[in-house]
């Protein structure tokens, strides 16, 4: 009987550890290439539209790099410029715009924070509220990366 006792402590000990390491895990979505490729193509859309030569970033939660597309003759520079405003959007889950508009309001002191592109064209990627990456565009003014930009993450709510 005491060795029933045991194993059946056992078991119910067990089961509840499964159940609390369960409980400590969330269910992330995460971003694909394909859904990479569909967000730069509605971006380069945009940018063909309006005949603007620019460099597209998109880039996971983390602010790794998935794909990196840039138009023919666009600057050389855009291409990290991108890049980097993509990781700022990732990395502090908001438009690269709310720096710029900080630092044109006078909030300089944001100059001094690490990894922060202030320049507008840097815009989450936002799948059911959760921010699965982030997109960067650069090439032309920050105002016209922006609208590159905004094009390319409205593309992922026609996912949802």
């Amino acid at each position: 009987m005491k060795f029933l006792n045991r194993c059946l402590f056992a078991l119910a000990l067990s089961l509840f550890a499964a159940t609390a390491a369960q409980a400590q895990l969330s269910d992330r979505k995460a971003l694909t290439l394909e859904a990479a490729m569909k967000i730069a193509a509605a971006a380069e859309a945009e940018a063909t539209k309006n005949n603007w030569n620019v460099s597209i970033a998109i880039v996971d939660e983390g602010g790794h790099l998935v794909l990196l597309h840039k138009r023919d003759n666009t600057q050389y520079g855009s291409i990290d410029i991108s890049i980097q405003k993509a990781q700022t959007a990732a990395g502090f889950k908001r438009a690269t715009k709310v720096f710029e508009d900080a630092i044109a309001g006078g909030r300089t002191a944001i100059l001094g924070i690490e990894q922060v592109l202030p320049l507008e064209g840097g815009v989450p990627l936002v799948f059911n509220g959760q921010i699965v990456g982030a997109i960067g565009v650069s090439g032309v003014t920050s105002q016209q990366d922006g609208v590159i930009a905004k094009a390319g993450a409205d593309a992922l709510l026609g996912m949802q």
